[in-house]
């Protein structure tokens, strides 16, 4: 989303202005490429990394977007080359430069680290969030109960997609905030493809349903495992929706995923802009800063790993099926470490190129396989941050230093807008909330964002997001067993993932931490119903 819009303006005591807020301030992508395992489909059931996690803005701003670096997975249909995947009617197939198949917009799951133009409560650090786009980017599924930011009432039940699976983590709908300053700390998350429910024929015509469910896990330093799920008929579903018989089995309920490299987005900055005496323009964008070391290397991603069925896949089926419980390490036998590569970035401003950035840093890998940026000795800005102001050119803009600067501009001392608490993340009091509804609350708790979020506790198959299913009481009673053997068999202080290779871990708000109530330990989950202004 692009801001195109006067924000607004600072006025001189004679009543001339000296600068306006505008969007349009950065654009571009910070991005590696990870080489592939030659048998990708084998490697098609999961994808996870470390990526650091660290404040990139001092104080929280008003109309910022910024995606530290993450991944992105969609379902492999690369034996389809001509047929859309994307129905008439649906976004996605407006974009017409994503055809003939749409392949890379049919179904994705993505979110991770940043910060995101329609946060309500920003506290200065980045948080992480779970997203996918089940049809086509009609809407997203970003936690158990909405959307990702794109509504502040809860998603229609019918379009709820995540089951929360952890007993011990609230999953707030503006995302999970960090304790303190992660200060360049490493953030782990993978997805793992992994068989909750068995798969279901097609019947009379309807679009059969896989048995992958797309499992988020973390690593951090106070949580360890998985914490939700994406329900596999949330990607089968679209096939009967839209009457497409060629959907069937093409979603990331059935297909295996492709995983490339990963970026940084940065999508939505402001920016100050005035003139000085001689009607020359200059911009300014907030200062951006990353965690540099000593050496002005700025280490940003690492350990980008696929993940075969053997590393859990096979033992968790066996689980399912009445077999021994795995610790749920992922088995390095099934696990393909990528090597990294990557480019020098371009970025925009306005739409229009700018120069100067490259001879402030560059992107590299470094000898232990790690990837980020470093900083030039010569550079004009201060180590570790992007160069903040610009010259306008006709047809472009120039990076210089503050020094360069005219005074009369106001730019110097011109601050930026700064984000106040949104509105109340709601959910209804009826339908898939209410029947059959929770076993005990409401709670509450407080997040270093300073929002407060209310949360009930769940019997796991009574969670909103699966009533909008008509399942048997059989495949009912089966999936609560299974989960209440993963809330018994998998603590949150073991590791699941491979520990990262360098560096420390960072540590997710404690407030996020729950305990289960007495008779209520192993399976039920701590479902969000509410985040508010404190």
């Amino acid at each position: 989303m692009l801001l195109l819009s006067l924000a607004m303006g600072v006025q001189e005591p004679g009543g001339q202005e000296t600068w306006t807020q505008e969007g349009r301030g950065l654009h571009g992508y910070i991005a590696y490429s990870a080489s592939q395992p030659e048998d990708r489909a084998a490697y098609g059931y999961g994808m996870g990394f470390y990526s650091a996690a660290w404040s990139l803005i001092d104080r929280p701003l008003a109309r910022f977007q910024i995606g530290l670096a993450s991944g992105w997975i969609v379902p492999d249909n690369r034996d389809n080359v001509d047929r859309p995947l994307a129905p008439e009617g649906t976004l996605a197939r407006t974009w017409k430069e994503r055809g003939p198949t749409w392949s890379s917009v049919f179904q994705t799951v993505e979110g991770g680290l940043g910060y995101w133009a329609g946060n309500r409560f920003r506290y200065g650090p980045p948080k992480f969030s779970m997203n996918a786009t089940p049809q086509c980017y009609d809407y997203e599924v970003g936690s158990p109960g909405w959307s990702f930011f794109y509504d502040t009432q809860a998603l229609p039940d019918e379009r709820l997609g995540i089951a929360q699976l952890s007993n011990r983590l609230l999953i707030p709908p503006d995302a999970l905030p960090f304790d303190s300053d992660p200060a360049g700390r490493f953030f782990g998350y993978t997805y793992l493809a992994l068989p909750f429910t068995q798969p279901v024929p097609s019947q009379d015509g309807r679009a059969p349903t896989g048995e992958f469910a797309w499992t988020c896990f973390l690593s951090t330093a106070n949580f360890k495992g998985p914490i939700a799920y994406y329900i596999p008929e949330t990607w089968s579903k679209i096939a009967d929706l839209f009457q497409m018989p060629f959907l069937h089995g093409r979603g990331l309920d059935s297909r295996r995923g492709l995983m490339g490299g990963g970026a940084m987005e940065i999508n939505t900055v402001p920016q100050l802009v005035a003139r000085d005496a001689q009607g020359r323009s200059f911009s300014k964008i907030p200062r951006l800063r990353f965690p540099v070391d000593d050496e002005g290397r700025a280490v940003l991603v690492q350990d980008v790993t696929y993940y075969s069925r053997t590393a859990l896949y096979d033992a968790f089926l066996g689980w399912r099926q009445g077999g021994a419980p795995p610790t749920g390490r992922f088995d390095s036998k099934g696990a393909w470490v990528a090597k990294l590569s990557t480019r020098t970035p371009g970025f925009d401003q306005n739409g229009l190129p700018i120069e100067g950035v490259a001879e402030t840093f560059d992107t590299k890998v470094f000898e232990d396989n790690t990837w980020g940026l470093v900083w030039k000795a010569d550079s004009q800005a201060p180590r570790g941050e992007f160069p903040q102001y610009y010259r306008h050119v006709e047809g472009k803009r120039i990076a210089i230093s503050a020094d360069s600067v005219p005074r009369e501009t106001g730019l110097r001392d011109a601050e930026f807008a700064l984000a106040k608490p949104g509105e109340t993340f709601t959910s209804p009091d009826a339908g898939a909330w209410k029947r059959p509804g929770p076993k005990r609350g409401p709670l509450s708790v407080v997040l270093t964002d300073g929002s407060k979020v209310t949360y009930a506790w769940y019997r796991f198959v009574d969670q909103p997001s699966f009533q909008q299913y008509a399942w048997s009481e059989e495949k009912k009673r089966a999936l609560q067993s299974l989960v209440e053997k993963i809330h018994r068999a998998w603590p949150i202080d073991r590791d699941y993932m491979p520990p990262p290779t360098t560096g420390s871990l960072v540590a997710l708000d404690p407030a996020l931490l729950v305990t289960p109530p007495p008779g209520l330990e192993v399976g039920y989950v701590p479902i969000v119903l509410r985040q508010e202004s404190r």
